[in-house]
Formats: structure tokens, sequence, C-alpha cells
């Protein structure tokens, strides 16, 4: 056989000369034999088709006594259903003798030479006759390659058409009842739920596994806070009992959510310091959130969910499980009665990206609250709750805060900026920060009086929420000595005005509001006695406070021309006569005159630590020193006292210490199948209502298919159709490698909602992320390929067997998983889109170069071959091809032959390897669940919430 062909030889034994063929048999005549005796006959028959010879020995004993050379030869076959035989016809023959042989001279045996030399000539024919039942007494044949065989024929790729036609017919059906099913579904009415009716042993079991959420007052003292060297908070202290709502105000970056975190123990990236109590007892970290809730200034709810079932779902994940789910969904209908959201249940949140217009902004951040309220929490924190809502719903939000905290005696604690003034006439507690420390912290009903009491009342008819965080604001601003204010005088009356024009308005100034006075004294003569020259002197914070209030720069009119010489203020033409004696009437104080001020700016108190260097030093050691602040800890120690006394310690003990475990208890969360059940139910939501990504995974796929599947169009078995099968290979895995990008997004919208969900102990992350895999991963990533497999084989003319088309489809499944389980990992590790989206693509083309379609394995350097063990690619496209060629033969055409190439001896050269078929199928199955494993790990360690 030819070199590199001896993998396709066969044997022909029919008898038929094809190239050379040749034929050995035993000679039973009977007279031979018996002359013969223990010496054995034997005969041999060979022809030259080519040459068109024969020849013809005679052997005794392995020894060749005679032959004869036979030429102008032909033959003929003739086959019956019960024999085969051949005819061979020559037209000349030559014998002749082997001397001192048997028959040709040896000793006791005859010698037949001359006779066959003169008397066999020829014609001479010779048969060979195989039957049914016929007895090999011989051997014959010749060595040929299988495509040699008389009457082989190669097979022909017979595409079944009806098949074909079938399979794409079922998949757009299937497609057609996954778009009605999500139809139905989306369209479908929300569930009407009837009355649901307890009985009284079950009410009593909840509201005993609902008691142990008592009522909770929260203590706090010298909270700080540090982020990166630089101070944030410093020295805050309070305190908020059952049954109060505590305000935390002040101007942007006063410190407020910060503080508002660090009060709810969220986890901050920075150093925190302080004392905290609940109920006059230090309690651990994870306790204490099991206890509260808390409610983020971002809503963060999935748009495709209807009110009911988000509030639902945080029920069902964190309430008790020992409750009944009809007790759950009560419980729900009642928070979302209390809420005065019950009207809206069955509407979708909506969005305005996604699934459209839905709930106001008002009613979604009730919506926010109620998932918090429905799980009893002894204290609600919220940051910001009236952000981005007009006045009216600001409103109705913070008056069913006092409805919860009037009614159920709870504990509500908020942050909010700056409150209108009907708002704030429901506050209980007020604590008003700027730049991370405390002015006032104590009973809001004490506040004015506080400010009054120091100097800074709050004018009649102006908010007095307004008035402290401008308040805080002017007084933050850094001290300038350059800074001057210029108070000009004229005999004339010629621009008499100053810039502090509220000295009216507020409590006598004696530097400004004094020469205003003057007044009253009529002549030019006297009033010049008090007059001063133009001169500059330095302003004082509550002149900076006054001027911003009361002032109104005009510069486009010219000022009124005021007799008499009088000095009057800019702000003095707002008010008439009588309105001006009404105010200066209201600054005054009845009582001891208040502790004297600083007016001076230079005359400021020495620094404290952690002053800011601004006049807020000045309000932040008045509060210090007031009877507010001594109040405040006064109650505080008097807290710690009573819990000490309850726990046998003496009276007057160390607040300090570490918190003890176990004095507060939580529920009993459901277990992780549970939590893996509700999720997945979520999550299917999520699909079937935002259909558009997995109905275009389907389409596309059914298209591609059908494009590809005409494309790649019965393939035959020449040489060419190699380059097809890699091309169709190369471009079905490249198709699927690029769409599994889309993985990168799975977590993204979703990413804040988890962090946040997971702070709160809705499930553990395994649940979550396993409901993930299930029905978001699987639906887009296992019957895409399916759907396309399905189509493309058949119509692509593959190897028609079963064997292979399950390994096939097992190749394309698992390369897909295991590239959208790389993209998923990316996608949880890289937060920013982009980044995600570059590394990806990355990752894909690294892949795609060791892939073996583009590098030839022997070609890559010893040093990087190891690289190839990383590529997706190339477990799979090394798997398919070798699925497919391994026992394929391709047609060669050279030098006007059909030469048949083995499969095996054309993948070698390029590089695969035709035992590697299932090492690859585990290589893509490792690489799959390494990267789930890698998922898992980076959405536990990653997708941490700190702030």
């Amino acid at each position: 056989m030819p070199a590199k062909q001896e993998d396709g030889a066969v044997c022909y034994r029919e008898g038929l000369v094809v190239n050379e063929n040749y034929q050995i048999c035993d000679l039973t005549n009977r007279k031979i034999v018996d002359q013969l005796k223990e010496q054995k006959p034997q005969a041999t028959f060979s022809c030259n088709a080519e040459r068109q010879t024969c020849n013809f020995q005679f052997w005794v004993g392995q020894m060749e006594s005679f032959y004869c050379a036979l030429d102008t030869c032909n033959w003929k076959a003739e086959a019956t259903d019960t024999r085969n035989s051949t005819t061979y016809v020559c037209d000349n023959i030559v014998c002749s003798c082997i001397p001192g042989r048997f028959l040709c001279g040896a000793e006791n045996s005859i010698d037949i030479g001359d006779f066959l030399d003169q008397e066999i000539k020829g014609p001479a024919t010779f048969s060979t006759v195989r039957s049914e039942n016929s007895k090999e007494d011989g051997s014959n044949g010749e060595c040929l390659y299988r495509t040699e065989v008389p009457g082989y024929e190669r097979p022909i790729n017979k595409i079944n058409t009806p098949l074909i036609a079938s399979v794409i017919a079922g998949c757009a059906l299937f497609v057609l009842a996954a778009i009605l099913l999500v139809f139905f579904l989306s369209r479908r009415g929300a569930r009407r739920y009837g009355p649901i009716h307890l009985g009284d042993d079950e009410q009593e079991e909840n509201a005993k596994l609902l008691a142990d959420h008592k009522p909770a007052a929260l203590y706090f003292d010298n909270v700080s806070y540090n982020l990166k060297g630089k101070q944030i908070l410093t020295g805050i202290t309070g305190a908020v009992h059952p049954g109060e709502l505590l305000a935390i105000m002040g101007a942007s970056g006063a410190g407020k959510t910060s503080f508002l975190d660090i009060m709810a123990r969220k986890k901050k990236r920075g150093i925190v310091s302080g004392d905290f109590w609940l109920n006059g007892e230090k309690v651990t970290d994870d306790e204490f959130r099991s206890v509260i809730g808390f409610v983020d200034q971002e809503d963060t709810m999935l748009s495709t969910l209807t009110v009911h079932e988000t509030i639902l779902d945080s029920a069902l994940l964190r309430l008790p499980k020992e409750m009944s789910v009809a007790s759950k969904v009560q419980k729900v209908e009642d928070v979302e009665r209390q809420l005065g959201i019950y009207h809206i249940r069955h509407q979708v949140i909506g969005s305005e990206e996604g699934s459209g217009r839905g709930i106001s902004g008002g009613e979604k951040r009730r919506v926010g609250i109620a998932c918090e309220l429905v799980t009893s929490p002894s204290i609600l924190f919220l940051d910001e709750p009236t952000s981005g809502l007009d006045a009216y719903n600001a409103f109705n939000v913070v008056e069913c805060l006092v409805t919860l905290v009037k009614t159920y005696n709870r504990t509500v604690v908020f942050t909010i900026h700056q409150p209108r003034s009907n708002i704030v006439a429901l506050f209980d507690q007020l604590i008003l920060l700027a730049q991370g420390r405390t002015v006032y912290s104590g009973p809001f009903d004490k506040c004015q009086s506080y400010f009054d009491g120091i100097g800074y009342s709050c004018p009649p008819g102006f908010n007095i929420a307004d008035y402290l965080v401008d308040l805080t604001m002017h007084a933050s601003t850094p001290y300038d000595p350059d800074e001057q204010v210029e108070i000009a005088f004229s005999a004339n009356g010629d621009d008499a005005t100053t810039r502090a024009s509220s000295t009216r308005a507020i409590k006598s100034i004696a530097s400004i509001s004094n020469v205003s006075a003057m007044n009253s004294l009529g002549s030019a003569e006297e009033s010049q006695t008090f007059l001063r020259p133009k001169a500059k002197r330095k302003a004082s914070i509550r002149q900076q406070q006054e001027r911003q209030l009361y002032s109104r720069k005009n510069t486009t009119e010219p000022m009124p021309q005021i007799s008499g010489g009088s000095v009057r203020s800019e702000g003095d033409s707002m008010l008439g006569d009588d309105e001006r004696q009404h105010w200066v009437k209201l600054s005054k104080q009845q009582g001891q005159p208040p502790p004297p001020l600083n007016e001076d700016p230079h005359d400021l108190p020495p620094a404290a630590p952690g002053a800011t260097g601004s006049d807020l030093d000045v309000l932040i050691s008045a509060y210090n020193a007031s009877d507010v602040a001594a109040a405040l800890h006064d109650d505080i120690n008097a807290a710690a006292d009573t819990a000490a006394e309850s726990n046998g310690h003496p009276i007057g003990s160390p607040n300090g210490g570490a918190p003890h475990a176990g004095k507060v208890k939580g529920y009993r969360k459901p277990r992780i199948h549970t939590q893996f059940l509700i999720l997945s139910r979520r999550t299917w939501r999520n699909i079937y209502r935002n259909p558009m990504l997995m109905l275009t995974h389907y389409a596309i796929a059914i298209i591609l298919a059908v494009f590809i599947g005409f494309l790649f169009y019965g393939i035959s078995d020449d040489l060419a159709s190699f380059q097809n099968r890699l091309g169709f290979f190369f471009f079905i895995l490249s198709l699927f490698g690029f769409s599994t990008l889309t993985s990168l997004t799975v977590f993204a919208p979703e990413r804040l909602l988890f962090v946040r969900e997971r702070a709160k102990g809705y499930y553990r992350p395994i649940a979550y992320y396993l409901s993930k895999i299930v029905f978001d991963i699987v639906p887009l990533r296992l019957i895409p390929p399916i759907i396309m497999g399905v189509i493309v084989y058949p119509m692509t003319g593959l190897v028609p067997a079963w064997a292979e088309f399950a390994k096939f489809m097992l190749f394309i499944v698992l390369f897909n998983l295991a590239a959208a389980t790389i993209c998923l990992f990316i996608g949880i590790c890289v937060k920013n889109q982009g980044v995600a989206n570059l590394l990806g693509v990355l990752v894909m083309l690294f892949s795609l170069l060791f892939g073996g379609f583009l590098l030839n394995h022997n070609t890559i350097p010893k040093s990087l071959a190891w690289l190839q063990n990383l590529s997706i690619f190339h477990y799979a496209f090394e798997g398919l091809i070798v699925n497919e060629a391994r026992y394929l033969s391709l047609v060669d055409k050279q030098y006007g032959l059909d030469i048949e190439v083995p499969g095996s001896a054309i993948l070698s050269s390029f590089g695969f390897n035709t035992l590697a078929l299932w090492r690859d199928a585990i290589g893509l199955g490792v690489v799959c669940g390494v990267f789930l494993v890698l998922g898992y790990a980076a959405l536990h360690i990653v997708l941490v919430e700190k702030r």
C-alpha cells in the first residue's frame, strides 16, 4: 500500500483481478496425493491487470517443481445468489521445470520437463469458484484501498429535508409558545387576594413571634468618624426614645448621611468611634441590625414587580419562618393600609427606563418604608425620605412616620435637608449638624428658646428650619481677616446704608442698632455726634446671618433719599413704621439678659480640639455649655444606670466595655431552599415581564441557524469541505462566545439591590446566586444553543449518527455555559460596565487566539503552550472537529486519481489530538464549575456594602 494509506487497506478475495491478484490452493487429486504420501501438493496463481499476464506454480512440500508463464490474459466474473465464479483465459502459455525437483528429475520421480516444454502451448483457461457452502482449501485475494474494491461507491450525504423542515417548524412553534406565555403572564391581572381568616391560636402565635421586638430607645455619645485622615464627624451626642421622631438636619455636606449610617451600624470605609446603647445596654452590631429597618435615599426596587409583590417578598424572606404564609400576607396588607398604599397594591412599580411609568415618587418612597415596616422593626432609619418629592408628598411621607411613631410606639430616625414648616412641627427630637459637629441636639420644643437664649432668634414668620440651616452655613464660612464690612455715613444722608439691615428685625446689636435708633433724636447736629466717619470693621456671625436674611440688593434703581440726616439700613424700606416698631418690640426679651456673645471675630474663644477655625466654633461651644447638653448627658447616664441595675451591676458602673451578645433577639429567617424558591419566583417574574432579552436570544438562534445551515448546506467529503467544517465550527463558537457578553449585565441592574438587601439580611448570598443561575443564566445559555444545534446539524450534513449528534450538542452547550460563567464572574467583579465589556472582549479574543483555528498548536512556543489549556475555544473547537472528522475519509483528487485522505491525518497536521475528545469535554466542564465557584466567591466577598 502507498504511504499514509495503510489505514484504508482491505483484502479483496472475490477472485477478480483489480491490480495484482494472488491465489493459493491445496491439490486434492487422489492420485497425486497418494503418490506424494507425506508431502503436501499446492498450486499458486497470480495475475497482473496492467501487464495482462498470469503466473502458475506447482509446489511439493513448499518447494516449487515447475511453473508456467501466461500472457495476453483476460478475465470475467459471474455472480449468482449462491456462488461467485471467475474465469481466466490466456492466449499463450510457456511452462518449464526446475531440475532436480519432484516431477522434474528428482530421485524416484518422473521428469515431465519435455512434456511441459513441447506440449503445453495454450490457450489456457483457469476458473475459481466460491459457493455459499464451499470449503476453503486455500487463500486468495489482493490488498486494495477500500475505494478500489469493485462495486465500491462513495457514500453521498443525503439531506433529510422533511426532518429539517420539521425541526425548524418545531423551534418556531417553541418560540411562539414562549411569546404567548410571556404575553399571557405579563398581561394577566394581578392575583386578587380575598379576605384572610386566621384562627385565634394562629393569631396568638403570630403575636408571640412578633413580641420579641420591643420598643427601643437609642443613645449615643461622642460619635466620631474619620475617613482617610479627614475628620467627617466629631463628638456627636444624642438620644431618641420610643414614640419619638428624631430628625437629623443640616446643610449639604454636614455629615447627615454618614452619621445615620453609623447609627444604623452600617459598615463604613473609615474609622468609627463612640458609644452606643440600646435601652441603656450595649449590643453587638449583628443583633442591632436584626431589630432595625433602614430605608435608603434612593429607591432600589425591581420595576417589573407590583407593590404587593415587592412588600410580600420582603415579608416572606424576613419574617419568622414559623409564621404561615397567610399570616405574612395579612401582615403585608396591614402595613399597606397603615401607609395608605393599599389601593395601589396591584400596580407595577415601574421606571422611566424599562417597564414604563408606574407609581409616583411619594408612593414609591412609602413602598420602600413598607418593606421595612413589615418586619416590625424596633427602630426605623430613613435617609432623606422626602428627597425628590414635592411638598405635599413629602408631608404625607413624614405624616405616615408620625402615625407609626405615635400609634405603634416605634422609634424613627431620619435625615432631612430643609423641611417646610408643617413638617418641622412634627419633630420630637432634633440634631442640627454643621461640618460634622453638633450645633444642637435635644428636644425640638426647646430648640427655639435655646437659640433665643444665645442671641439667635428666629424672626416671626420665618421657617425655623431654614433659619437654622442658613445660620450654620454662614457660621461655617472660614474666618478671613481681610474680609471687612463697610459702613458709610455722610452728613447729607447720601449712601447712608448698612449691610446689616436685620438689626431692626432681630434683637438689638449695639454696634449697629444704636446708630439706627438715633433717628428718633431728631436734629442732624445731635445725630452727627453718633456718626462715625467712613470706616471699616469686622462683620460678626450674627451680622452675616441678618444681612443674608433681609438685605435686598438692587443696583439698578437709585436709593431713596433719607431726610433729616437719619441713618437707615438698606432693608428699612421693606418695613413700615408700625411694622418696624412691632419687630423691635418682639426682639425684647423678658427676664435676665442672655450671656453675651463675642461680636468681634478677633475676640473668639480659644480653639478647642477639632475646631473649625470659623464662627461655627462659637455655636458649638455655646451648645456644649448649655443646659440642653447637660440634660442629654444626664438622660444617657440614667438609662445606662437603669440597665446596669437590671443586669445586676452596681449603679454608676462604667458605660463602656464590649457589647454583650444575646441582649437582642431577632427572627429566625427561612432556610436557604425556601429563600431560593422565593428569589427564583421573583427572578422569573422579572424575566417574563421584561422578556425582550430572552426572546431576542431565541429568535436570533432560529434565524442564524437557518442562515448558517443554508450557507454550509450539505457539506461534502472532499478535501475542500474540511475547510468548510473548520469555518462552520469556528463561526458557531464565535457567535456563542461573544453573545455571552450579555452575561456581564446579569448582575448590573440588581447590583445595588443585592448589596442593600444583603446588608439588611434578606437572604443568604448563595440563595440569590443559585436563583440567578437557574432562572437567568440557564434560559439564555442552555436553550439557544439547543435550538441552533438541532437546526444546523441536519442542514449542514454532518455525520448522520445519534452518538456524534449528542456529542456535538454537548460541546456547544458546555462551551456556552463556560463562556457565560466567565463573563458572569467578570460582571460581578467589575462594577464599571465599560471596563467589564472591554475585559470580556479581551478574554474572548485571547481564548479565540489559542483555539486552534488561527494558530497551529505545533507552532506555539513551548514557553506559551500552557496558555492553550486556558482557552475554552481550544477545548470546544478540538472536541467538535475531532467528533466530526476522526473517522471521516476525505477525497483528494491528485494525478487524475481520487485519493482518500483519512480525517485523522488532517487533524494531526492541524495539531489536534484525536484522542482528546472526552478530555476536552471534561476541560469545558471544569472551566464552567471553576468560574461558577469563583463567581459566588466574588459575590460573597466583593459585593459587600461599605459606605
